[in-house]
């Protein structure tokens, strides 16, 4: 079923940007994942086998980078910048390429997750998030998977791959961030007349806010 992003206000691209009523849980707010699920989402996931130390990468590249679930399975190792905290996002069909910055603790679990795919001997050439024999995952996984994870972790509320990028977007508006500043992490486009009336973010200004937004499990 498609998600209703009209239950919350959202960005030009339709991610939910909560206004403070949606974030406290009124207007369906109470659908947002709140920090602790989202973090008790991949806390479910192993962190000894290698299909889990995998999961807790891409379930991080959604929920604290913003990818779309077809990005997160699309970036290739050789789009990882680990030193300067970015990653090089592809083109969305009829769209352009983005960079989207990455947080310390979100490059330690894909640093988890890239000894792991090279004692695999998956290569470069293939993507970052695969299979154990080093293949594409199909975007059908992630939808399955994210339902198992939280009826592990005991989460009752519906859970979508696209919630984790509400759930980023939520987050940092609760940390006080700019909604432009978000717009920028996630990738959404000011188009028109309002580019002229917006606040703009360089990469490295948003790079430097997200390399600062500390997390753990």
């Amino acid at each position: 079923m498609p998600i209703d992003t009209r239950e919350f206000p959202a960005m030009s691209d339709g991610t939910p940007l909560p206004s403070t009523r949606a974030v406290t849980g009124a207007e369906h707010g109470e659908n947002l994942l709140t920090t602790e699920e989202a973090r008790a989402l991949i806390r479910a996931a192993s962190n000894r086998a290698p299909t889990g130390v995998r999961n807790r990468a891409l379930i991080a590249l959604m929920y604290r980078s913003g990818l779309r679930p077809g990005e997160a399975l699309a970036v290739l190792p050789t789009a990882l910048d680990l030193e300067y905290g970015t990653i090089a996002v592809p083109a969305r069909k009829g769209g352009t390429g983005r960079v989207a910055a990455l947080d310390d603790y979100t490059i330690e679990l894909i640093n988890r997750w890239l000894v792991r795919r090279e004692r695999l001997g998956a290569t470069d050439d293939g993507p970052l998030i695969c299979t154990l024999a080093g293949h594409t995952i199909k975007a059908a996984y992630v939808r399955e998977l994210l339902p198992r994870l939280a009826r592990k972790a005991g989460i009752t509320k519906r859970v979508h791959p696209l919630g984790l990028r509400y759930a980023c977007a939520a987050e940092m508006h609760r940390e006080g961030h700019a909604p432009t500043l978000i717009e920028s992490h996630l990738g959404v486009s000011v188009s028109g007349s309002a580019r002229r009336y917006t606040r703009t973010y360089t990469l490295d200004e948003v790079v430097a806010v997200i390399r600062r937004r500390e997390w753990s499990l």
